[in-house]
């Protein structure tokens, strides 16, 4: 559960950046150091801004034992139906090596039409675009018709244990339901207006330990190696064909990502041997009907040998798709208007905090280039951040106007 909330935040910004502005927020935002899982100000300045615009703020610092405690934002204008959620993070990735930058990752420089900083596309930039665009939204009309909220995380890049999937839960507790909501991530591979992503894989993780007899390399009969019994069983999973995708997923993929024996002695046969793998699974498959494969298979391999194993799986949130629909159907309308571009919709890449949101209600993706996120330089066009304002501000004003249709 969240700590209690504090009494309304300020930063030492004056001004404040013009709330309509995305390029002069995104700049503010970057300037914000928020490396994970540090808040750094930017969930200050963001309180800050929409604060005098109507909204009820919630600065929510959620904690775990073995995790580190997380602030999070969530921000509400409005109480009635339809309830549309923005969710994003303002926490980074560390810059690495900030030699290597051309301008300081932090600095929010532009030079050559071009914003530079950490976090210019993934993903302050997309918060900064669509504060703006109900900045826009709220100069032409009062009333919504509804209500709009901002869920912004601190914990995206990090654990994502202490961000949105317990905001959400906070949410539930309150009584307080989304009806549909935009993740912010950058969905488009080289050009603004190229995807929307309407699903993602699942992921789950596991670990496998083989256990075995430590003894003298010399003298195996008086020792059990435990290493060729784990080649076994993970040759046995790498090389097992999950299936061949479906109309709207990607084929599922198991990696092997981490092997591990914990002995640098080359005389030595280890006690046991570790390795670490990772599932990307479609809707073909669910997390126990996995879960289960991944100790058959393991089973098969380990019984001609004798090998003794555990396996521990873990990993949040499962395979989901929105279907296309009103809320699909309304961003593909808003993308097109702006873009020009008729934007596919996909379900590749990696995993977002979409796949907690699923859990509550119909969920998209759509933000920025994707291309330079976590690299050296990260960097955004200023116009792709005026476009993608535009494409928020018309998506904002059709959702709402759709819905009071309805009624």
């Amino acid at each position: 559960m969240p700590t209690a909330m504090p009494p309304p935040h300020t930063i030492d910004v004056a001004p404040l950046p013009d709330l309509r502005d995305p390029v002069a927020l995104t700049q503010a935002l970057i300037r914000c150091v928020s490396v994970t899982p540090d808040e750094g100000g930017a969930l200050t300045l963001l309180e800050n801004l929409v604060r005098p615009a109507g909204f009820a703020c919630h600065r929510l610092t959620m904690t775990e034992p073995g995790t580190p405690d997380v602030e999070n934002l969530y921000a509400r204008l409005g109480a009635s139906s339809p309830h549309l959620c923005f969710a994003g993070h303002t926490d980074v990735v560390p810059p690495g090596d900030v030699t290597k930058w051309t301008h300081a990752p932090f600095s929010g420089t532009i030079a050559d039409g071009m914003l530079y900083g950490r976090g210019a596309v993934d993903m302050k930039g997309a918060i900064a675009c669509f504060v703006a665009a109900i900045g826009r939204v709220l100069a032409d009309r009062k009333n919504l018709g509804g209500s709009i909220s901002l869920l912004i995380t601190g914990d995206e890049e990090g654990p994502s244990v202490n961000g949105t999937m317990k905001v959400l839960d906070w949410l539930t507790a309150r009584g307080e339901t989304l009806d549909a909501a935009i993740v912010g991530e950058p969905s488009n591979p080289t050009r603004l207006g190229q995807e929307i992503k309407i699903g993602r894989r699942g992921s789950l993780s596991a670990e496998i330990v083989v256990h075995g007899k430590q003894g003298h390399a010399a003298y195996p009969d008086l020792a059990e190696n435990p290493v060729p019994k784990l080649v076994r069983l993970l040759d046995r999973l790498s090389s097992a064909h999950l299936d061949d995708g479906t109309p709207d997923f990607q084929p599922s993929n198991l990696q092997v990502t981490v092997i591990d024996v914990r002995n640098s002695a080359t005389n030595v046969i280890p006690a046991e041997a570790r390795a670490k793998l990772n599932i990307r699974y479609n809707t073909l498959w669910t997390r126990p009907k996995l879960e289960a494969w991944v100790r058959d298979q393991c089973a098969a391999a380990a019984e001609p040998v004798g090998a003794r194993f555990d396996i521990t799986f873990s990993g949040t949130g499962d395979v989901f798709l929105t279907k296309p629909g009103p809320l699909v159907d309304t961003m593909r309308h808003a993308v097109e208007t702006i873009t020009g571009d008729t934007p596919a919709l996909t379900t590749n890449g990696g995993t977002s905090d979409a796949r907690f949101i699923q859990a509550h209600c119909p969920v998209i993706e759509f933000g920025l280039t994707n291309a330079l996120a976590h690299h050296v330089d990260e960097r955004v066009a200023t116009t792709d951040l005026e476009a993608l304002t535009r494409v928020y501000e018309t998506f904002i004003v059709d959702f709402f106007t759709a819905a009071s249709e309805v009624r």
